[in-house]
């Protein structure tokens, strides 16, 4: 077998992430910020970024100078924002590497225009209470509305939406705030707020760009449900015959009330399947196009699942992006698909494909 393939890797369908962007672009009407954040979502923020290229997309997110630093080393030349709030101590690292920070104080305002007249955005919190300046704060607004007069850098002015995928009220309630910040203020050229499932609702929130993230991944943001981008498969390394009362894993955490067969599958918590589950759920992988139950506890570099005498060593596990998608894998891992993705361990090769 291929020497990427000899244990555990991830297959990425860079046309099913394609498709996705297209959708959000078409329902949203708007131009395309991807957020390539934390590697891409686990997956590889350079080839995501440069499989998106073909989109036109306005520029990339990330979290961090560093994230932003290994586009522009691996040819990214579009835009790149730093969506976390700026820290004075960044800017040299965001003008080496022409990044867009995000202000989101008046302080970290002050110390960007002392060195730079670069472009720069605005965050404004209109109830997410994580960053940003504050939609009610009168008197920080009207300090942000005198420096923003004479500063040629300032390009962009967003938020965050707290609940878009569930809750439309709140959602409509933070764009409201938004706007009324907005209209208080000279126009930037670019006003952004929709993640993918604000995105996803139409051309409501959508201002002149959307900030895709998890629905680009295959990631469930609302409706519609993305293609599948990203599947992670593992060999089986092992198999054996076990009696009525053995156990199985560390702790004895399960025990057989009949005869089987056990699999050893070389996947772990060091790879990204979650050690735990969620309370009371059974968690299932795929061998051979059947679902099979996950017993004992997931080890650093192994799990063991219940199967039956016709599986073999060498056989494929799929852990998710098969029968079992990575919602429902994280769900049973009482854990959310963004999580998942970004858990996935950097000792997993990466397999770009193109679908048939």
């Amino acid at each position: 077998m291929p020497a990427d393939t000899s244990r555990a890797w991830l297959d990425v369908d860079l046309d099913a992430l394609l498709a996705n962007a297209r959708t959000v672009a078409s329902i949203s009407g708007s131009r395309l910020l991807p957020m390539v954040k934390a590697n891409g979502y686990g997956i590889g923020a350079v080839a995501v970024a440069r499989a998106l290229e073909s989109l036109d997309p306005w520029g990339f997110g990330v979290a961090s100078v560093e994230e932003g630093a290994e586009l522009r080393r691996g040819g990214v030349q579009r835009p790149i924002l730093v969506v976390s709030p700026l820290v004075p101590d960044w800017i040299e690292g965001c003008l080496a590497y022409d990044l867009r920070p995000s202000i989101g104080d008046l302080l970290a305002l002050e110390a960007w225009s002392r060195q730079s007249q670069r472009p720069f955005h605005v965050e404004i919190d209109t109830g997410m209470s994580r960053a940003g300046l504050r939609w009610d704060d009168t008197a920080a607004l009207s300090a942000l509305r005198a420096h923003l007069s004479s500063a040629p850098g300032w390009e962009g002015l967003f938020t965050h939406f707290l609940f878009a995928e569930s809750d439309v009220d709140i959602t409509i309630r933070q764009w409201d705030r938004f706007q009324m910040v907005l209209q208080s203020l000279p126009r930037p050229r670019l006003v952004h707020a929709a993640n993918s499932a604000a995105a996803l609702r139409g051309r409501a929130f959508a201002g002149d760009m959307v900030r895709p993230g998890i629905f680009l991944y295959g990631g469930l943001a609302g409706h519609p449900v993305p293609r599948s981008v990203v599947s992670l498969h593992a060999r089986v390394i092992g198999t054996r015959s076990i009696a009525a009362g053995d156990t199985v894993g560390y702790g004895a955490g399960w025990q057989a009330e009949q005869p089987g067969v056990i699999a050893t599958i070389a996947v772990g918590y060091a790879d990204g399947f979650p050690r735990a589950g969620a309370s009371g759920r059974v968690r299932e992988i795929e061998i051979n196009g059947k679902t099979v139950p996950v017993v004992g506890r997931v080890t650093m570099d192994m799990c063991m699942a219940l199967v039956d005498s016709s599986v073999r060593i060498g056989d494929v596990a799929t852990i998710f992006g098969g029968a079992i998608s990575l919602d429902q894998q994280a769900a049973a891992a009482g854990t959310i698909s963004y999580e998942l993705l970004t858990r996935l361990g950097s000792r997993l090769p990466r397999r770009y494909q193109r679908s048939a």
